[in-house]
């Protein structure tokens, strides 16, 4: 029987597949994915592909008829089970296997699922994605030919290969982590053994459910229960991560959160004492002050697109051995191996702090002050965010303005910088905005709300509170 089938559009998206369970995205996707992706695999000579899945209620059974559409294609599949996604990452490049996938629906609500993909050890995305979608619904795939299953606990080699690099000083560390009920689940608990330092782990257990809070670190009240209690043990710095550990959360001391790009900062600084006049990446919503210390520090700072599919490529095309985003994803090539992987940036963070003589939030605050919005984001139909993105730029260029358009436009003012971009997974424009001070702020606000008058849009909520920085 000849197969074919078709996805819900609005599951193919750039970085990834991801879906309501049971309504845009079904057991029938999974198995499709691993038809339409081994196919692939196997047509550029490939043998082997790798799977592992978070802690979600539906990932067990997503992964099992993901892994019969692989199998169907001939492939060999290890499968790695349950576990954070940078384990399977790492699982690709040190076994060299030839495809990687990961059931995932990382920061989602917890009905959500998803699947992210490597290829030959390099980021599927983009284009490859929606050929997925037409190889599926043409039925375009290889015979019909059973494979091979077997499994591999990497749990204990994936966490003794984050302990190699930890770089510490002799500054003992109280440590709060917040796994979230994350995949990070029993690989924390390992990791943290392996640890100097006193260390407390909070919503350790794997649970779909998500019982304390929601697993997204980007929102600051998913990080009030580790801010209460590393205020309450007077803790060094409290970490916590995604629902698929890729992205980090960070406290100091003093229960003040660091955001991606104050993180990237101290990383950074580091990073280039051993790599001199290195380039280092982060996206458009980054602070001007990262690009500013990074400079400062003898590194390259490069804008770049946000995504962490295209950060990962750019990386490797520009050499560059640091890279991050606002949204908490760490990329770390100094040492490692590319990928973005919360549990080696939070090995590495620990490492800079206990060779450090002050507490972290004497570091937070020594850096340059500014005065920015959140990520502000609104509705705006996918037929016409990217048009209005194009309006905007060339009324801009018309007008010559300072303006970046690598991914939406970030125009510098006197007062400082905005930013409107499209998002590529979602229906919704997004704007961030960082000035001096709150007068320069609210003119730069203004400024984005005369841009979007002009395409015929209202002005987004800005009433959420401004964050400093």
């Amino acid at each position: 029987m000849r197969f074919t089938h078709t996805f819900n559009p609005t599951s193919l998206r750039e970085y990834d597949i991801r879906g309501i369970v049971g309504k845009t995205l079904t057991i029938e996707d999974a198995f499709a994915i691993g038809r339409a992706f081994g196919s692939v695999v196997r047509r550029r000579g490939g043998k082997t592909v790798v799977t592992g899945y978070d802690g979600r209620l539906s990932s067990p059974s997503m992964e099992e008829a993901l892994v019969q559409g692989l199998v169907a294609c001939g492939l060999t599949v290890v499968r790695v089970g349950c576990g954070p996604t940078p384990m399977l990452y790492f699982a690709s490049v040190t076994m060299q296997a030839d495809g990687a996938v990961m059931v995932t629906g990382s920061h989602n609500p917890a009905d959500y699922n998803g699947f992210k993909m490597m290829l030959a050890g390099k980021p599927f995305f983009g284009p490859q994605i929606q050929e997925l979608g037409v190889l599926a619904s043409t039925g375009d795939v290889v015979p019909a030919e059973q494979g091979a299953v077997r499994a591999l606990d990497l749990r204990t080699d994936y966490v003794r290969r984050l302990l190699r690099d930890w770089d510490g000083g002799s500054r003992p560390l109280k440590v709060v982590w917040d796994s979230g009920n994350s995949a990070a689940g029993d690989v924390l608990q390992k990791l943290v053994a392996g640890l100097p330092g006193e260390h407390t782990v909070l919503n350790g257990a794997i649970d779909g459910h998500f019982p304390a809070h929601h697993p997204d670190p980007t929102v600051a009240k998913n990080l009030e229960q580790l801010i209460t209690e590393v205020r309450r043990q007077k803790a060094d710095i409290g970490l916590a991560f995604d629902g698929d550990a890729d992205r980090i959360g960070v406290v100091d001391d003093q229960g003040e959160i660091l955001w991606g790009d104050q993180i990237l900062i101290l990383l950074a600084r580091d990073v280039l004492k051993t790599h001199p006049g290195a380039t280092i990446i982060a996206d458009v919503k980054a602070s001007q002050v990262l690009f500013d210390e990074v400079k400062g520090a003898g590194g390259k700072p490069l804008m770049w697109r946000t995504g962490h599919s295209l950060i990962k490529t750019k990386m490797a095309e520009t050499g560059s051995p640091l890279a991050g985003e606002m949204s908490g994803h760490i990329f770390f090539a100094d040492k490692w191996y590319g990928f973005d992987d919360a549990l080696y940036a939070a090995v590495r963070l620990l490492g800079i702090l206990s060779r450090q003589d002050k507490p972290l939030s004497a570091l937070r605050e020594a850096l340059p002050r500014t005065v920015s919005t959140p990520e502000v984001r609104f509705d705006c139909d996918d037929t016409r965010k990217f048009n209005v993105i194009e309006e905007v730029a060339a009324r801009l260029r018309k007008a010559g303005a300072d303006v970046s358009e690598i991914d939406g436009v970030r125009v510098n003012t006197p007062d400082g910088w905005w930013l409107l971009r499209a998002s590529n997974t979602q229906a919704v424009l997004v704007v961030r905005a960082e000035g001096p001070d709150e007068a320069a702020l609210d003119r730069l606000k203004q400024a984005v709300v005369t841009q979007l008058a002009q395409s015929g849009l209202s002005a987004p909520d800005f009433s959420g509170n401004n964050a400093g920085h």
